[in-house]
């Protein structure tokens, strides 16, 4: 099994930053919460604010767990754990993306989002659908 961590980086307007993997590398021209593979010891906080300095070369300050999924691949499994995540400072500069875009919670059904990265989605769903009843 692959652990890996994902950021949810939402701005001030309530956009949420996805990208879209180039295509020539694995899952490529799906869209997914940028992030990558945890390493010994580190927690899915630490790796999504190591992976975004590193692939984007921006600062994040992250929060709470948003999702927790497994999703068997076929040639892997990958467990994948979803960080809040607010933008710090930096230029995103794009490696393994070759586009990013910044998207309402609706918005993502318009995206084909990385199998593993569809639960989040979802997650992001049930708390904006939460949310929307609560200011009525």
């Amino acid at each position: 099994m692959v652990d890996v961590a994902a950021a949810v980086i939402e701005n001030r307007e309530g956009r949420i930053l996805i990208a879209r993997r180039k295509a020539e590398i694995s899952l490529g021209g799906y869209w997914e919460f940028p992030g990558g593979k945890i390493e010994a010891g580190e927690t899915a906080a630490e790796c999504a604010s190591r992976e975004l300095r590193e692939e984007m070369d921006v600062r994040v300050e992250t929060g709470d767990v948003v999702a927790e999924t497994t999703h068997d691949y076929g040639d892997k499994v990958v467990r994948l754990v979803a960080v809040r995540a607010i933008l710090l400072d930096g230029h995103i500069r794009l490696h393994d993306h070759d586009e990013i875009r910044w998207v309402t919670i609706p918005e993502m059904a318009d995206y084909l989002f990385a199998p593993a990265d569809e639960a989040i989605v979802e997650r992001l769903r049930e708390e904006h659908g939460a949310h929307s009843k609560n200011r009525h």
